[in-house]
């Protein structure tokens, strides 16, 4: 076994929630954290491939669809 830390963002043995900022934006996030100020959880908390899921199903055009000004 290795000693090695894995990065929380990259251990996908761990569950993760989906956030999506007012822009539209989406983000894969470990469950444990808390949620960033402007970002709100609108799926989880699920397995790492259930969630990327979720993004692809819903994250359909990749450009801002709202101004921050």
């Amino acid at each position: 076994m290795s000693n090695e830390q894995v990065n929380p963002f990259d251990d996908e043995s761990q569950d993760f929630l989906v956030l999506k900022n007012v822009l539209g934006q989406y983000s894969l996030w470990p469950s444990f954290a808390a949620v960033p100020t402007a970002w709100n959880k609108v799926f989880g908390p699920e397995s790492h491939a259930r969630c990327l899921e979720y993004i692809e199903l819903n994250w359909l055009d990749i450009r801002i669809t709202q101004s921050v000004h």
